[in-house]
């Protein structure tokens, strides 16, 4: 108020008041001008570049939770076809068991007990090949996952992986399957 009192008549209160501050109009303009530089520079080679690079691992992970998701439904198909081949297994051979006892019944005892041994070396047969055909897709699946997950974790982390790592992430992605 005491200022505004002691402004020549002419003036008005802002410039009195800017006056009285110590504002300085063209310092002023010079670092408003130097802001806006800087904030160009920034925006241009530092924020842009972040936000490209935070989108291209926005998008890797992504394509990473795809590929999981895709090798899950590959598990399951595996599954269940090990359980298809399984069911028919079992269904042949319990097949073959009734024919070998219908025909047991006509023929002498010594005839029925081959008979019933065939049958069993048949299932015995036919799961040892269900056992070995799970075993196998299991392995090629787990070799599968471990490539997986080595590139997925390659490309993740943005370096390139040695051969310890990569032994190391396939022995642990396949505790975890096992598990």
């Amino acid at each position: 108020m005491f200022a505004a009192a002691a402004a020549p008549a002419g003036e008005g209160m802002v410039a009195s008041t800017a006056r009285a501050f110590g504002f300085n109009t063209s310092l002023f303009v010079s670092q408003v001008i130097s802001f806006l530089i800087v904030a160009f520079l920034l925006h241009r080679f530092a924020y842009k570049p972040i936000l490209k690079v935070l989108e291209a691992r926005r998008q890797e992970i992504a394509q990473s939770l795809a590929n999981a998701e895709q090798i899950k439904r590959q598990l399951a198909e595996t599954e269940a076809s090990r359980l298809k081949v399984m069911s028919d297994a079992n269904a042949q051979a319990n097949k073959l068991i009734e024919e070998a006892r219908a025909a047991a019944a006509k023929v002498q005892e010594v005839e029925t007990q081959k008979a019933i041994a065939a049958a069993e070396g048949i299932i015995a047969k036919a799961r040892e090949a269900a056992a070995l055909d799970h075993q196998r897709m299991l392995q090629d699946l787990r070799k599968e996952v471990g490539q997986l997950v080595v590139r997925t974790t390659a490309q993740v982390a943005g370096k390139i992986l040695t051969m310890d790592d990569q032994k190391r992430l396939v022995e642990e992605a396949n505790k975890q399957l096992a598990a």
